[in-house]
């Protein structure tokens, strides 16, 4: 059970070193301009963060929900939740009461997929909301160990702001998150080169029928549409394999190259006869 733990912990540390400089790739857009590529789905998120939590989810996985793990196989909790029974009730549990690791799985899987690495912008606004966080809460323990009015003002006022920087940040974030998988679904994005440590999730491949940055669904073919097509003549894989005028026909004198045979036909003159017997063997 221990070794199991300590696996998991390893390998999701990995991950996280990979994130951070194993990928080439970038957003669509950037956290600070998420707002202005759509306004209308950034209001949405803020007035509705956890019902977008969940929409995204779903989006990810290409709405398949039996691919659905919880917190995207994040904690060690995940496939221990009975996903498999009741997937849609699950991931409701998962946006409503656990909100933050639920938005933070949607875009780590998201990085995961499509080899993102976040931008200093980005990792600049994430840590202050988070710092953020985390300084309210130490306000809010000194306000109520030393019973301080004033520090108990202070603890509220900070927390007041660091909530406004969350909802804002976190709207932003999710934006984010929804541009990136329409071009994804549109086939706008780009894979990028896998990391040491990773390869597509089995969430990440899309289903049979549904058209994916990976290349086309299962049964549809290959080379896919718009492949460039091999320039060596007679070679037309469109066509079917083998193409019209395979084999090719044989020269003269067979398919050895013209003048591979000898003059006067084989075999060779000079050459010993049939049933010719050197005097060694004679002997």
């Amino acid at each position: 059970m221990f070794g199991n733990q300590s696996q998991f912990k390893q390998q999701k540390y990995q991950q996280f070193e990979v994130r951070k400089t194993g990928y080439g790739q970038t957003w669509n857009t950037e956290l600070k301009t998420a707002c202005c590529a759509d306004p209308a789905y950034c209001l949405l998120s803020a007035c509705c963060p956890n019902c977008v939590s969940y929409l995204l989810r779903k989006q990810l996985i290409y709405n398949d929900m039996t691919r659905y793990v919880c917190c995207n196989g994040d904690c060690p909790c995940s496939g221990r939740m009975a996903e498999q029974s009741c997937p849609e009730v699950c991931l409701c549990l998962e946006v409503f009461v656990c909100f933050t690791q639920s938005v933070a799985s949607t875009r780590w899987a998201i990085q995961d997929q499509q080899r993102i690495s976040n931008t200093p912008c980005d990792n600049c606004l994430i840590g202050t909301m988070i710092f953020c966080q985390y300084l309210a809460c130490l306000c809010d323990i000194a306000a109520c160990l030393s019973g301080s009015q004033e520090l108990a003002e202070l603890a509220h006022c900070i927390d007041n702001i660091a909530q406004i920087i969350w909802c804002s940040v976190c709207a932003c974030m999710q934006t984010q998150h929804k541009v990136q998988l329409d071009a994804r679904d549109k086939g706008q994005a780009s894979a990028g080169q896998p990391g040491p440590y990773q390869a597509p999730m089995q969430q990440a491949i899309p289903p049979p029928g549904v058209q994916g940055m990976y290349g086309p669904a299962p049964g549809s073919g290959y080379p896919p549409q718009g492949y460039p097509q091999p320039q060596n003549q007679g070679v037309n894989p469109q066509g079917g394999y083998p193409t019209q005028g395979y084999p090719p026909a044989p020269q003269q004198g067979g398919y050895a190259p013209q003048g591979y045979h000898p003059q006067g036909g084989y075999p060779p003159k000079g050459y010993p006869q049939q049933g010719y017997q050197s005097q060694e063997m004679r002997r």
